[in-house]
C-alpha cells in the first residue's frame, strides 16, 4: 500500500508547516501565547482560516473545502509538531464534524462558514464531572421543551477552550430518551450558562460550564437520537488526535537524537554509549509502528463503514497510548534534567501526549473495548 503524499498533499503540508514553524517555532513563543487568555494566537487563527485550513473538513457547499481525512491528519500531526495551542481538534474537526453530520442546511451554512472564515470559535461539551468516563450518553444534562423551543440543564466539564467559543456544540438527554446535539450561543447578552476557565496540564485552556434551563437550538431535526452519529464523530477524532500525537511524537523523537549527539559527557556525545543509542533505537521503532497504525486508520475513515472505523479508532488509540507513553517518558529520561524545566518543550510535549490520551479514552479503556468484542473463539470448558 502507498502511504506517500501526492503532490498536493505535500504542498498543504509544507504550506502548513511554514506558517505553525514561524510561529512557534521557536518554544519560548508557545509559552508566551498559552500563558494569557484565550490560549492560542488568533492572529494565527485567522491566517490558518485564509490558508483554507480551518474549512478542510466541511464540504465546499457549506462554506469548506472539502478535502478528506489524510488533509486533516496531515493538519493535525503539523499541529503537533510545534505543539501549537490552537483548538482545531475540538473545535473544529468534533465541533465542527458534529454541526455538518447533524444541522441543518441552513445552520451548516451559517455555522461552519463563519468557522471556516476565522469567524467564529466551536467548542464541545459532551464531558460531564460525575458520569461514565468516554460515554456516548450525557445522563447528567437534561433537554427540556420550552414551548416552540429547548432548554439545556447541567454541567460539563472538561470544555476545552470553552471560555473562549462562540457557539458550543451540547450533548443532552432527550425528554423520550437517547442523546441529542444542541447548540449554545454566546455572542449575545443575558447568557444563562455560566463558564469558568482554567487552564489544563499541558497548558491549554478548558472550563466548566454550568447551564440552567439554558436556550439552546437543536442541530437537526428536534429530538433526534444523536448518538449514532456522536460514536462516530468522536471515533473519527480519535484518529485525528492519535495523528496529532504522531507530530508530537515525531518531533520528540528529533529532539533527542539531537540532544544525544551533541550533549558531550566524559568527553564524547552521548550516543557514544551504546544502551543510550539502544533506548533511542526503541523510541524509534515505537514511532515506526505507530505511523503505519495511524496512516490505516486515517484511511479507514474514507471507507465511511463505522464498525470498520470503530474498530480503526480502538486500535489505533491503543497503539497511540502506549507509544506516547513510551517515547515521552524516554525523551525526558535520555534528556535528564532539562527535560523538566518550563523552559524546554520536552516536557510539555510529554503532557501534551498525556492529555490527547486521556481526551477520548485512554489505552487501557480501549484495550476493554477491543477485548469485549472478540467473539470469534469457542467457549474452552474446564478440564477435569
Amino acid at each position: 500500500m502507498d502511504f506517500t503524499y501526492d503532490d498536493e498533499q505535500q504542498a498543504l503540508r509544507e504550506a502548513v508547516r511554514g506558517l505553525l514553524t514561524k510561529q512557534y517555532g521557536d518554544y519560548e513563543v508557545r509559552r508566551r501565547t498559552t500563558a494569557q487568555d484565550p490560549g492560542f494566537d488568533e492572529d494565527l487563527w485567522a491566517r490558518l482560516a485564509e490558508m483554507g485550513v480551518l474549512g478542510l473538513p466541511f464540504a465546499e457547499s457549506d462554506g469548506g473545502v472539502g478535502a478528506g481525512p489524510v488533509e486533516i491528519g496531515i493538519v493535525c500531526r503539523e499541529l503537533g509538531r510545534v505543539l501549537a495551542p490552537e483548538p482545531y481538534l475540538t473545535g473544529v474537526v468534533l465541533a465542527g464534524g458534529l454541526v455538518s453530520a447533524a444541522g441543518t442546511a441552513e445552520q451548516r451554512a451559517e455555522v461552519l462558514g463563519a468557522v471556516a472564515a476565522g469567524e467564529r470559535v466551536l467548542a464541545v461539551a459532551h464531558d460531564e464531572p460525575d458520569g461514565p468516563r468516554w460515554a456516548i450518553d450525557a445522563p447528567g444534562t437534561t433537554a427540556t421543551r420550552d414551548g416552540e423551543g429547548w432548554t439545556l440543564t447541567g454541567a460539563k466539564d472538561p470544555v476545552l477552550h470553552g471560555a473562549r467559543a462562540d457557539q458550543v456544540v451540547v450533548t443532552a438527554t432527550l425528554p423520550d430518551g437517547g442523546t441529542g446535539l444542541f447548540l449554545v450561543d454566546f455572542t449575545s447578552d443575558g447568557d444563562t450558562a455560566e463558564r469558568t476557565g482554567y487552564p489544563t496540564y499541558d497548558g491549554g485552556r478548558a472550563a466548566r460550564l454550568v447551564l440552567d434551563a439554558t436556550p439552546a437550538v437543536p442541530l437537526g431535526d428536534a429530538g433526534t437520537d444523536r448518538s449514532a452519529t456522536i460514536a462516530t464523530m468522536l471515533d473519527l477524532t480519535r484518529v485525528m488526535a492519535a495523528n496529532q500525537a504522531l507530530g508530537v511524537m515525531q518531533a520528540q523523537l528529533a529532539a533527542t537524537t539531537s540532544y544525544l549527539t551533541s550533549r558531550k559527557q566524559f568527553g564524547v556525545t552521548l550516543n557514544t554509549f551504546q544502551a543510550l543509542t539502544f533506548r533511542a533505537a526503541d523510541m524509534y521503532v515505537s514511532l515506526e509502528l505507530t505511523h503505519s497504525v495511524v496512516d490505516w486508520a486515517t484511511m479507514t475513515i474514507a471507507s465511511g463503514d463505522r464498525d470498520a472505523l470503530r474498530d480503526a479508532a480502538a486500535r489505533c488509540a491503543l497503539q497511540t497510548s502506549r507509544a506516547s507513553r513510551h517515547i515521552g517518558q524516554e525523551a525526558i529520561q535520555l534528556h535528564g534534567g532539562i527535560a523538566m524545566t518550563a523552559e524546554y518543550s520536552v516536557g510539555t510535549a510529554t503532557a501534551h501526549l498525556t492529555v490527547l490520551d486521556h481526551l477520548f479514552g485512554d489505552g487501557d479503556h480501549h484495550l476493554g473495548a477491543l477485548a469485549a468484542g472478540v467473539t470469534d473463539h469457542d467457549t474452552l470448558e474446564a478440564l477435569g
